[in-house]
């Protein structure tokens, strides 16, 4: 069991130690921010996991269209659900850190509506999927979409922004979280760990609704034929 299940156990020993480390550690007490910057270790970390599971879903996406196998067309479904999931849980938290931080849950950014507006290019692409009942039909303009919408995501919330140079929100030059020497020491101790938990868990997440949606596609296929 310990044999395949370490990298399970390693992230949850990962997030229980951001968890802890994250709010009980000292941080640098910068201004208007300080103690608000310890949501950079969920914030940042939630929405590096989405970019990291929706990458994996282009994947699945271009290797159903190489091969033609349902079974990737599957997996680029439940990754892009993850991906939402994490996309909601950064918005949430970065909704509540401009709270503290700017006054308001939203401000007119063009870094925080690309962000809004990548979100529904992907909710768009589970609309597209319940468009069509061909199975094979759906699959295959699923995959194309999926990868017009990860460039468009990154078009999105990476190019536009520095092209509108107006942004507040942190890293419209970069990102501070990785440039060097931008992050203090003691939370690059917690930061980095963080960022490898919330890719275990959005990893994590993805097969445990892929393996649901397979088993309910089996039982599906089972009973039409009774």
């Amino acid at each position: 069991m310990l044999k395949t299940h370490w990298w399970k156990i390693a992230g949850i020993i990962l997030l229980v130690y951001v968890i802890v480390g994250g709010l009980l550690f000292s941080v640098p007490q910068l201004p208007v921010i300080r103690e608000t910057i310890r949501n950079v270790y969920f914030h940042v970390g939630m929405w590096f996991g989405m970019m990291f599971i929706l990458f994996a879903a282009l994947g699945f996406s271009i290797r159903y269209l190489l091969y033609g196998r349902m079974i990737d067309d599957l997996k680029a479904l439940n990754a892009v659900k993850t991906g939402l999931l994490f996309g909601a849980l950064g918005l949430i938290t970065g909704m509540i850190w401009a709270k503290f931080t700017w006054g308001s849950f939203w401000v007119n950014d063009p870094k925080l509506n690309g962000a809004v507006v990548g979100i529904l290019t992907y909710l768009a692409y589970m609309v597209l999927r319940a468009s069509f009942e061909d199975e094979e039909m759906r699959a295959r303009l699923a995959a194309v979409y999926n990868v017009f919408a990860f460039v468009l995501f990154f078009v999105f919330i990476m190019i536009l922004p520095r092209l509108a140079s107006a942004s507040i929100h942190p890293g419209i030059d970069g990102n501070p979280a990785l440039a060097t020497g931008d992050m203090a020491p003691e939370m690059r101790k917690i930061f980095f760990p963080a960022m490898a938990g919330w890719f275990i868990m959005a990893w994590w997440l993805f097969t445990l609704l892929f393996r649901s949606s397979r088993l309910e596609k089996q039982i599906d296929e089972i009973t039409e034929h009774y």
